[in-house]
Parts: C-alpha cells; sequence; structure tokens
C-alpha cells in the first residue's frame, strides 16, 4: 500500500510544501538530486566522470502548460550542452534526458508540435556539442506521442534514445518496433501510477515484462539501455550481451544517481558503460516522490530527517 500513496502524494500540493518546510529534508532529497542549480550538476557530474561513469542530466521539470515556461526549459537545455562543451564534459559521455511534458506537449492540440520544435532546437545544440539526448517516456498518455517525436526527431538526429516503459502492457510490441540498428533504447520499469487496463502491477509481473523486453532489444540490432537496479536484471542483462555476442561497447547500464553507487562503480571496474542520471534544479519534488515509491525503504532516510527537525 505504501508504493500508490507514495506516488499519489507526488501530485499533492500540501504533502510538498510540508517536505520543502523542513530543512533536514534537504540532505535526504541530496542523496538523489546533485542540486538546484546548473553548477551544482557539473560538479556531480565531474565527479562521476572522474569515477569512470558516463552522465544523463536531467533539469527537473514536468506537466507545463505555460508556453513561456516551457520556451524557457528549451532554452536551459540548450545551454546546458554549451556549458558542458566549455566544461570538458562533452563528448557522447554525456546526455541530456528531456521529458517532453516539460516542453508544452500537453498544452493543447498543438502542444505535441511546439514540444518536437523545441525538442529539435535541444537536439541540434546537443549535436554541435557532440552529446547525445534521450527522451523520458511519462504516464501512458504521451506513449504515443512520445514515440511520434522519436521518429521525427531521429530524421535528423538518429542517435537520440527513448525510454520504453516495461510495465506497460504495449511495451513489449514497442521494443520490438524500436529493436532497429542505431536505435537507443532505455528501458525502465515503470514509476507512473497507471491504470491496470494499460499497465502490470505486480512487482513479479513487471520484472517477467522487464526480461521479455530486455530479450527483444538484445536480440534486435539497436543499443540497449539497460536501466535498472535489481541485481537479477543486471546479471540476466550480462548473460543475455554473452549469448547475442555483444561486448561492453554494444549495451549500457543505467542507474539513478544515489542508488547503489558502489555496484555503478563496480561494473565500471569491470569495464562496462556505465551511466548514472543526474537530477537537478528547484522542481525537485514529483521526482523525489518517486525514487521514495520505487523502493520503499528509503522512506526510513526521510522519515529520520523529520524526526530530527528541531
Amino acid at each position: 500500500m505504501l508504493r500508490p500513496t507514495l506516488i499519489a502524494a507526488a501530485s499533492q500540493d500540501r504533502v510538498k510544501a510540508a517536505v520543502q518546510a523542513v530543512p533536514a529534508t534537504r540532505a535526504v532529497v541530496a542523496r538523489f538530486v546533485a542540486g538546484e542549480t546548473t553548477a551544482d550538476a557539473l560538479a556531480a557530474a565531474a565527479t562521476l566522470v572522474a569515477a569512470g561513469l558516463r552522465v544523463t542530466f536531467n533539469q527537473l521539470g514536468e506537466y507545463v502548460t505555460d508556453p513561456g515556461r516551457a520556451g524557457q526549459t528549451r532554452d536551459d537545455f540548450v545551454a546546458l550542452a554549451g556549458r558542458l562543451a566549455d566544461s570538458g564534459l562533452a563528448g557522447p559521455g554525456s546526455e541530456l534526458s528531456v521529458k517532453l511534458s516539460a516542453l508544452g506537449l500537453l498544452d493543447g492540440a498543438d502542444g505535441p508540435a511546439r514540444a518536437l520544435d523545441h525538442a529539435r532546437l535541444i537536439c541540434a545544440a546537443a549535436d554541435r556539442a557532440g552529446v547525445l539526448v534521450t527522451l523520458d517516456m511519462e504516464d501512458h498518455t504521451t506513449t504515443d506521442s512520445t514515440l511520434e517525436i522519436t521518429r521525427a526527431l531521429r530524421r535528423d538526429f538518429p542517435w537520440v534514445g527513448v525510454a520504453i516503459q516495461a510495465a506497460l502492457r504495449r511495451s513489449p510490441a514497442d521494443c520490438a518496433d524500436l529493436a532497429y540498428a542505431g536505435s537507443r533504447v532505455r528501458l525502465v520499469k515503470g514509476a507512473y501510477r497507471e491504470p491496470a487496463a494499460v499497465a502490470l502491477h505486480r512487482r513479479t509481473d513487471v520484472d517477467l515484462a522487464y526480461v521479455r523486453c530486455l530479450r527483444t532489444l538484445f536480440a534486435g540490432a539497436g543499443h540497449p539501455l539497460v536501466a535498472t537496479h535489481d541485481p537479477r536484471l543486471v546479471a540476466i542483462a550480462a548473460e543475455l550481451a554473452r549469448r547475442t555476442g555483444r561486448g561492453a561497447g554494444d549495451f549500457e547500464y543505467q542507474m539513478l544517481r544515489g542508488v547503489r553507487d558502489g555496484e555503478q562503480r563496480r561494473l565500471a571496474a569491470a569495464g562496462h558503460g556505465v551511466r548514472v542520471y543526474l537530477p537537478f534544479g528547484p522542481q525537485w519534488y514529483g521526482y523525489f516522490t518517486r525514487r521514495l515509491a520505487e523502493r520503499p525503504a528509503n522512506t526510513l532516510f526521510l522519515l529520520r530527517a523529520l524526526a530530527s527537525r528541531r
């Protein structure tokens, strides 16, 4: 029962205000979020790169319906690509992870077209800096539009990646469609509260669906991005790589900041490509509560912080 409660809390302004009002929670948030500024993110990234890890930068924010804010998000990502080039962090070891709803995807009938225009400018800036872009997958109502925008962007930027959520019942078919040469697919379990008609809810079912999707991606000609912290799924991905003749450069593990940091470094030291998802920005609350929902034991950190407030 805790996971649905935490996911629901992600959209509750009262709960958000209570968490933000407690200074002690900042230390808990810092486990998962690099900071509120680009400078914070660049500093955290430099530490990860020095440890042999790759980085995905995600400026937090979603469900934007104000055109001005959507344009500002676009400009922020364009500027971030430039900052990466200036800081020596450019190259395929760095990636921008973009939520299309932050670019106005849901802002009326013209939202998808405007989000695509914004995303094109971000991809052009990333291309100049030599960094990658992957589109995050959001709740199921945006899946079709996200995949359509991915296809449109790949006409000019074939290296653009997209996330697929194994929990969605449609995802095995989507993975089959995306398993073509050059296609970068980030496979995640899924962190949104979805109706049973469109998504699996039991953890075992989601894990089995994840494995089915992994098999499809590894059997295909694309570039699987294995986004999981589950030791069993990490091991299954390694075995699938062995069976399909994939070397370390033919797929990549992706993990979140603050989750199994030691495993991230162990895999990198063993020669695997490992990318750390590095979120930052003042709009951290929704992301933070979804991380708690994915692994409710993390709530112990939050509860200790709340209990220690003065």
